[in-house]
């Protein structure tokens, strides 16, 4: 199985656990229980939690996307 390296682009849009909360302005608890279930896109890199950017905001979108076809 090869393992492809992040680009530089992807490298620079890395969130921690307190930047992801203040991005989705949630308490980091929230982040970790999300984290522990599944929930949100996470990727643990030499012990510590890490978020893409990009991939969060795409989970955002999916989830809008299906809030909006559960409330039609």
């Amino acid at each position: 199985m090869e393992t492809q390296k992040p680009n530089i682009e992807q490298v620079g849009s890395l969130m921690t656990i307190d930047e992801v909360a203040g991005y989705l302005r949630v308490k980091k608890r929230t982040v970790y229980d999300w984290v522990k279930k599944g929930k949100i896109p996470a990727m643990k890199t030499v012990g510590l939690w890490r978020f893409r950017r990009d991939r969060i905001d795409q989970w955002l979108e999916s989830d809008a996307a299906a809030d909006a076809t559960v409330d039609a």
